[in-house]
């Protein structure tokens, strides 16, 4: 988990100028209860964020995720990740789903990551999909928290993106299994896109105060143009700075 973290953590770098986290998305898990991520879908990088955010929000738990079985024999090596393969639009692979998570889920300790739609899927898409072993999980797990988990992916003054995220309140899986079933999805899709919706207008706002940052990426043009900017600023002593962005800077100042 370490060495990958390391070769997760310089992949995203090379991408991104950053991952933020938004201060009111800040994850808040209650103690002794096992907890379920539920995240979109919005695009490849999905599986790389559960991996940089477990180390650096929940290293004393160990993390379980789904993946199509197919998409999984291509990466061998997340299955020693804690990544467990799953047969696609199946009832046995549901069945296998459930099994596998309900197992995992046993221990309070443990977290499982997985994507609710269960399909790549557009920020904007509404209604938000949900996969339809989602609504069964507070079935197999009674005792966990059900976190819905928002990633967007954007462009704002830097060469290279932003990847944002922010959690909304956990659902006590208790609380959802009085509700019948397709109440009970209609709870969670409504927690669920009141969190994308709240982080697409700090994603709007392009405002990096709204975040913390977790992990830093590389920022400024790189290749010739960026080494020219380097030396420049060598030769007239000056601090190099290689960021387009002014206002991240004066909010660094004064902070």
């Amino acid at each position: 988990m370490a060495f990958f973290n390391i070769a997760f953590s310089r992949t995203f770098a090379g991408h991104f100028s950053a991952l933020r986290v938004a201060h009111w998305g800040e994850p808040q898990l209650p103690e002794g209860r096992p907890a379920i991520m539920l995240a979109n879908h919005p695009g490849w990088w999905d599986g790389v964020m559960f991996m940089l955010l477990m180390r650096r929000f929940f290293l004393e738990r160990p993390g379980f995720t789904p993946m199509d079985a197919e998409a999984l024999e291509k990466y061998p090596f997340m299955k020693r990740l804690g990544v467990f393969g799953v047969e696609q639009n199946s009832a046995r692979g549901a069945v296998r789903f459930l099994q596998t998570a309900k197992q995992a889920l046993e221990d309070p300790r443990h977290m499982l990551w997985m994507n609710a739609p269960g399909r790549f899927a557009d920020v904007r898409e509404r209604p938000v999909p949900l996969a339809p072993g989602v609504t069964r999980l507070p079935e197999i797990a009674p005792d966990a928290v059900l976190v819905p988990l928002a990633f967007e992916y954007t462009h704002w003054t830097e060469k290279r993106g932003e990847a944002l995220m922010a959690c909304g309140a956990p659902l006590d899986a208790r609380a959802l299994l009085a509700e019948d079933r397709d109440t009970r999805t209609e709870t969670i899709r409504a927690a669920m896109t009141a969190t994308m919706d709240r982080l697409a207008q700090d994603a709007i706002s392009r405002d990096p105060e709204r975040f913390r940052t977790v992990l830093d990426g590389r920022a400024g043009m790189g290749g010739i143009y960026g080494a020219w900017q380097y030396i420049r600023s060598v030769l007239r002593g000056e601090a190099h700075d290689p960021r387009h962005d002014t206002k991240a800077r004066r909010a660094e100042k004064r902070d």
